[in-house]
């Protein structure tokens, strides 16, 4: 014998009711998967349960894709259809898409935090995997390129660092080269003017003669004797004069 027909009536038994939610709802989204798949299309399907939880099926596209494929594609034809309501009807219409796509966005990060994903299927499961993969592919990338750069300016300034102590050693060198040098001509100037003539350069004096005659002797008395007269006569000059 074949089934009844079910009338469409609210089922008041709350078990019946559970399983007959459970049925229907695997059956709708596998209808929605075939057609999506025979036919190429589109589809997003998005069903809460009497308790609030919700059951939701997208193609590849996902489903921000298509709730903003929608959105655009219903918002176009109010526009067409009702262009005389603009006033509070559009900040209406504009304020139930922005509630819908903050819950969207909402639902879609507290999966990204690993919240609320019991109720995703493996397909959803797949794609949250995917986006989550590819998210921290960027992550890390972005994190080595940071890294790198901030090993090279690194590099860089310990580069600059070693050239100024290389040109500051270079300059340092060059001053104590330079003490050292004036150091040792004073201590050469000073060795030169204490130090006695070396015996080649007595030898290189003229020497007087020892040997003289005694007309010499009484001459050279004779010019000394003028000279001490002379230098009496000036000392007496010079003391008149300080005592004048």
């Amino acid at each position: 014998m074949g089934r009844g027909r079910v009338q469409l009536k609210r089922i008041e038994n709350k078990i019946n009711r559970q399983v007959t939610f459970s049925k229907r709802r695997s059956g709708l989204l596998k209808k929605a998967h075939e057609i999506s798949v025979l036919c190429d299309a589109e589809v997003a399907l998005i069903v809460f349960s009497s308790k609030g939880k919700l059951f939701e099926y997208a193609t590849d596209s996902s489903m921000e894709r298509i709730i903003e494929r929608y959105e655009r594609y219903s918002h176009a034809e109010m526009q067409l259809v009702a262009t005389d309501l603009e006033s509070q009807g559009s900040w209406n219409l504009e304020h139930s898409k922005l509630k819908a796509r903050i819950e969207v966005l909402q639902r879609n990060l507290k999966h990204c935090m690993g919240e609320e994903i019991d109720s995703l299927t493996l397909r959803e499961l797949q794609n949250l995997e995917h986006q989550l993969d590819s998210a921290l592919k960027h992550v890390r990338s972005r994190k080595n390129q940071v890294m790198f750069e901030s090993i090279a300016e690194l590099q860089k300034k310990d580069k600059s660092l070693r050239d100024q102590n290389n040109v500051l050693e270079k300059q340092v060198k060059e001053k104590e080269k330079e003490e050292e040098v004036q150091q040792q001509m004073v201590q050469s100037s000073d060795h030169d003017m204490k130090s006695p003539p070396s015996p080649s350069f007595i030898n290189k004096m003229p020497q007087r003669c020892s040997s003289f005659d005694n007309n010499d002797i009484s001459l050279l008395n004779r010019y000394e004797l003028l000279n001490a007269v002379e230098d009496a006569r000036e000392k007496e000059q010079v003391l008149e004069a300080t005592t004048s």
